[in-house]
C-alpha cells in the first residue's frame, strides 16, 4: 500500500470508549495526537492488543475518523481488527477498555489477549 487508507467501519467504538479516548487525548495536550490501536504477539492466547498515542501516520496505516478523533491501525494489525468493537467500562474492579473481536477463536480470562 503506497499511502494510508481512510476507513470508516473497520473498528466500532462505543460512546463510552469515544468519550474516554477523547479525554485521554485532551489530557495529553497534543494537537496532532492520534490513538494507535495495534496487535502484537504475546499474552497467554498468542496475540495481545495495544494502545498508544502517535503523532505520525505511516504509509500503510489504516486511518479511522470517529467523532472528531483519529485512530490509526497498522496494516498487519488491521487483519486481526476488522469488525472489532471497543468499549470502556468503569466499575469497582477498575477501569479498562474491553475489546470484542469476532475474528478471535479464543480469548484469555482477562480479555487482553486472543488467538485466531
Amino acid at each position: 500500500m503506497s499511502e494510508s487508507t481512510e476507513v470508516v467501519d473497520l473498528i466500532h467504538l462505543t460512546a463510552n470508549a469515544l468519550q474516554r479516548v477523547g479525554a485521554l487525548l485532551a489530557a495529553e495536550q497534543g494537537e496532532n495526537l492520534k490513538l494507535r490501536i495495534y496487535v502484537t504477539g504475546g499474552g497467554c492466547s498468542g496475540f495481545q492488543y495495544g494502545f498508544a498515542f502517535d503523532d505520525q501516520v505511516a504509509e500503510d496505516d489504516w486511518v479511522l475518523h470517529k467523532a472528531g478523533l483519529t485512530l490509526l491501525v497498522d496494516a498487519m494489525s488491521s487483519q486481526y481488527m476488522a469488525g472489532v468493537t471497543i468499549d470502556f467500562k468503569e466499575s469497582l474492579e477498575g477501569a479498562r477498555f474491553i475489546i470484542t473481536n469476532p475474528n478471535a477463536s479464543a480469548t484469555c480470562g482477562c480479555g487482553s489477549s486472543f488467538s485466531v
